[in-house]
């Protein structure tokens, strides 16, 4: 048995795809989203970083995309941009109350994204991985955490991660710490490095090694050749399902990458 791997992009506007790079040169914007949810299995939703959207809006989401397509939304910036994380509380409710059921089935991962600023205190993280909620509307919460300073490259920071259930977002950054212990019962990745000049964004060699990576983590394993800060403490080898990102980078080149990705899978 292996878990379900679903591939996207982050969003579904931006002029760059238009004109037949990705969505067809005469695809009004009012149907971009139909189409990207039908080429793609997920799209991470980046504008609830910056805003906040009301229930009418996550739903109309849900019901232009097909069945078993999944949106994961990254947490407002309110949450994550704060000198004491556990003071949170209030902002973390307010952001995971504005209808975020409305989705329903298709609510994937929520993705809590910290500037590359921010140290590791592991009381302070402890307190806000405390503040996480299991359920909005009825619906499960899933969650995932994406750190970018090196101080979080600790066995400390992966245990409580485990204690938690939540996800280490591994990042293929040439910018960021990569760190790719599994923590949760889903793996999320990112993977960040797409160049222009290659028509798929990765080359097709660097896709091919992706995809087996992302079969590995479906079937439960932690792939060899990551980098890992407690590599010595093995999760439990159960399948797991697996949000694969194509994003940042050269970013006109991430439907290309997550479609050729999702022809390999």
């Amino acid at each position: 048995m292996t878990g379900r791997i679903r591939v996207g992009i982050g969003g579904w506007t931006f002029e760059p795809w238009e004109g037949g790079v990705f969505f067809p040169a005469d695809l009004p914007k009012s149907k971009q989203l139909q189409f990207a949810s039908r080429a793609l299995t997920a799209i991470e939703v980046n504008g609830t970083y910056y805003s906040t959207f009301k229930p009418p809006t996550f739903e109309k989401w849900r019901d232009q995309s097909p069945e078993g397509f999944v949106f994961t939304i990254k947490a407002s910036r309110f949450c994550t941009n704060r000198k004491i994380l556990s003071d949170g509380a209030e902002s973390i409710a307010r952001f995971t109350a504005q209808g975020l059921e409305g989705l329903a089935d298709k609510l994937g991962p929520i993705l809590w994204q910290f500037m590359a600023t921010k140290k590791f205190d592991a009381e302070d993280f402890e307190g806000f991985l405390k503040l996480l909620p299991k359920e909005g509307g009825g619906v499960p919460l899933r969650h995932a955490v994406q750190v970018r300073h090196d101080s979080f490259h600790t066995a400390q920071f992966v245990d409580l991660m485990r204690k938690y259930g939540v996800a280490i977002t591994f990042a293929d950054s040439g910018k960021y710490p990569e760190i790719a212990d599994v923590t949760a019962d889903f793996t999320y990745a990112r993977l960040e490095n797409a160049q222009e000049e290659v028509v798929s964004g990765y080359t097709p060699a660097e896709l091919d090694r992706w995809v087996e990576v992302a079969k590995g983590w479906a079937e439960g394993a932690q792939p060899q050749g990551l980098p890992y800060a407690a590599a010595e403490a093995q999760p439990a080898v159960v399948p797991r399902d697996v949000f694969v990102f194509m994003i940042n980078g050269a970013k006109v080149r991430a439907p290309a990458a997550a479609t050729a990705f999702i022809e390999r899978l």
